[in-house]
């Protein structure tokens, strides 16, 4: 019996070029992505990467992305190699141009550095998200579209703007508790599968009637 589309196929459904599992399409040792998340881009769902910019090895910055994320076009990750000195008179890159410049080429601890950027599980960033390094977006999230993240956003809330701001809360703290302690996407595809109906209820007490497989 199928329970659900492969996780390890390109694209989930064969007839919707648009929509493909990104996990599965990811060449780069520094960006890991978890079962079933998708990327959303008529021009190119299979080009995610090119939407992860200024991410050099070298620096060491990762992008992890959970499971069962929904992101849509135009989405871009702007990683810590965007960054520049600032302690400086100027924040010119003098160094990259060549030419004897390069003598100015500053020590990577005078370039700020936020870390890895962190997407939780079962996030739905809208179009044209811009989330910028070192950024924590939290399990069951969801960034409206052109917005701007520049802060960590707590997990079941929603939030927008440029820059992004929280709006509120997707549930009371009570449910949002609950959820993050029952960590659905880690079940196995057969109890997904089981428990589909009450994962896409409108009604947040059926989740606490599941069924086990």
């Amino acid at each position: 019996m199928q329970y659900g589309p492969n996780p390890n196929a390109v694209y989930p459904n064969e007839a919707i070029k648009s929509v493909c599992f990104i996990k599965n399409i990811i060449t780069r040792p520094n960006i890991t992505i978890g079962d079933y998340t998708y990327y959303d881009d008529v021009n190119g769902a299979e080009k995610f990467e090119e939407h992860v910019t200024h991410h050099y090895e070298f620096l060491g910055d990762k992008l992890i992305i959970g499971k069962f994320c929904a992101i849509a076009k135009g989405i871009e990750f702007v990683m810590n190699g965007a960054n520049h000195k600032m302690k400086s008179v100027t924040t010119y890159p003098f160094n990259i141009m060549g030419c004897g410049w390069e003598k100015c080429t500053p020590a990577l601890e005078d370039l700020p550095y936020k870390g890895d950027t962190i997407v939780g599980n079962d996030v739905w960033l809208g179009q044209n998200v811009t989330v910028m390094p070192g950024v924590h977006i939290g399990d069951g999230a969801i960034v409206g579209a052109n917005s701007v993240v520049t802060k960590d956003i707590p997990a079941y809330h929603i939030a927008g703007g440029n820059p992004c701001k929280i709006i509120r809360k997707r549930f009371d703290d009570k449910i949002i508790s609950y959820l993050q302690e029952l960590k659905w996407w880690d079940w196995s595809p057969e109890k997904i599968f089981k428990n589909l109906e009450v994962l896409c209820s409108g009604d947040l007490e059926q989740i606490k009637n599941i069924s086990e497989v």
